[in-house]
């Protein structure tokens, strides 16, 4: 199904500027994605033979807030870019 477009002639979507731009947020929430994706930092604990020096399981809690500070992590350093 295709989208209404606008009087200007492209798409509405909330949230991205009419150029295609995209803003702060979202490129650094694209790089969040990424560095939480290649890392395995979204990955459920798995147990291994042998030592490890983290902790095996942490609370919903913890594992948000560690999401959040690597949000804020990459916005800083988006818009230290800009």
């Amino acid at each position: 199904m295709a989208e209404p477009e606008t009087s200007t002639g492209s798409t509405s979507d909330s949230g991205t500027a009419p150029s295609g731009a995209r803003s702060q947020d979202e490129v650094a929430l694209e790089l969040m994605k990424f560095i939480a994706v290649t890392t395995g930092h979204g990955k459920a604990a798995q147990s291994s033979a042998g030592f490890s020096g983290k902790p095996l399981a942490r609370s919903a809690e913890e594992h948000a807030e560690a999401l959040l500070e690597l949000f804020e992590r990459c916005r800083r350093v988006v818009k230290k870019e800009s």
